[in-house]
Formats: structure tokens, C-alpha cells, sequence
């Protein structure tokens, strides 16, 4: 492991899958990572948006996990607690950190995922989410090449840094009920998923 991970990195999770070449990074809600090392980045969505980007001439890739497009209010605590919950925090951070590591915005190649409506009531969050998320890439000038948003149901998501390429699992409304309970107190991981599932490659 390089140590451009471990020093910027430190807080986010590790661990092996047989099934992967690489390292896997675990992301919870309002953190992101990103790697020019290869790297697999793996998160668990209901509402919330992930949005994957890399540049491929650089090298490097990374993904966040936000819950909520911006802050509700223009209060000062509110835009500095818990920043990375916020599409316009998160997604700057992402960027920066894409930069920093010697990647440009107009290389840039960009998929979103999540967004699914996993809370009963008339107001669709992962709905406003989604559109947040792709009106912010459009303003960016970055066409998503890929966006699975919306639906009913959870996701599961593997990013491959190095590739691009991403695993997407899409769950059912059991674990739906039990990720929406766990996006509502801010700080539970996500770990619901079924055993099996079908796997789609984007």
C-alpha cells in the first residue's frame, strides 16, 4: 500500500476480497477516497448519491457518498459539521483531491449511482439527490458516462480506480428498510445486503 493512501486516507476502512485483485477501501456516508495506486472503492447506497470519477490519463480515480445535495440553512455550524454529507462539499473534495494527484476536469469521466426511493411519504429525497447530482456535472461540463439513479431499491457499488469499471448490486426492500433506518441516524454502517444477487457491469 502507498503512502499517498495511508497518510490522506487513514480514517477510511480496508480490507481484502478474494474476489478483487486490490485492495478494497470501505466508504460510509460523507466520506469519499481516491488512489492513483489501483484500488477498489466499495459503499452501500439508499437515498444517498455516489459518484465515481477518474481521469484516465492520470491515473488516478476516486468515488464519494453524500446524503443531502447542500445544507438546509445558511447556519455556520451546519456547513462546517459533517461536511462530506453534502453533494457541494463532497463533491469538491472529490475533485481537488482528483487534481491533486495530477488529474484535470476536462479529462474527466464521470458515473453516478443511488438515488433510490427507500422512505415511504410523498417527498423523494434520492430523486433530489440524482438531480442535483447530474445538474451539478452538467454545470462542470462533465456528461455522466453512465447514471443508474432512482428506483425503488438500494445499491451496492464496487469502483475500480485503475479500470473505471464499476460492480453494481441492486438490493431488496427488506434491505432497503433497514439501510433507510440507517442513513436517518447519520452514523450506522451500511451493511445489509443479500448473500446472492445478480451483478451488472457497467
Amino acid at each position: 500500500m502507498g503512502s499517498e493512501g495511508v497518510m490522506e486516507f487513514g480514517h477510511i476502512r480496508r480490507m481484502t476480497d478474494t474476489r478483487f485483485p486490490y485492495e478494497v477501501a470501505v466508504i460510509l456516508p460523507g466520506e469519499y477516497f481516491v488512489s492513483r495506486e489501483p484500488k477498489v472503492v466499495y459503499t452501500v447506497l439508499g437515498s444517498c448519491i455516489s459518484v465515481c470519477l477518474r481521469d484516465p490519463l492520470a491515473g488516478v480515480g476516486g468515488m464519494n457518498h453524500f446524503m443531502l445535495a447542500a445544507p438546509s440553512s445558511d447556519n455556520a455550524l451546519d456547513r462546517w459539521v459533517d461536511t462530506g454529507r453534502y453533494g457541494s462539499f463532497a463533491m469538491e473534495m472529490l475533485m481537488n483531491e482528483i487534481f491533486k494527484r495530477g488529474g484535470r476536469k476536462d479529462r474527466l469521466e464521470a458515473k453516478v449511482f443511488g438515488g433510490g426511493k427507500i422512505y415511504d411519504g410523498t417527498i423523494d429525497i434520492g430523486a433530489k439527490n440524482a438531480a442535483w447530482a447530474l445538474d451539478f456535472l452538467e454545470q462542470e461540463g462533465i456528461s455522466p458516462l453512465k447514471a443508474d439513479v432512482g428506483d425503488l431499491c438500494p445499491r451496492k457499488v464496487y469502483y475500480f480506480t485503475d479500470s473505471g469499471k464499476v460492480l453494481l448490486k441492486k438490493l431488496d426492500r427488506v434491505v432497503a428498510n433497514a439501510i433507510a433506518q440507517e442513513e436517518g441516524q447519520y452514523r450506522e454502517k451500511l451493511q445489509r445486503a443479500p448473500a446472492q444477487s445478480d451483478v451488472t457491469l457497467f
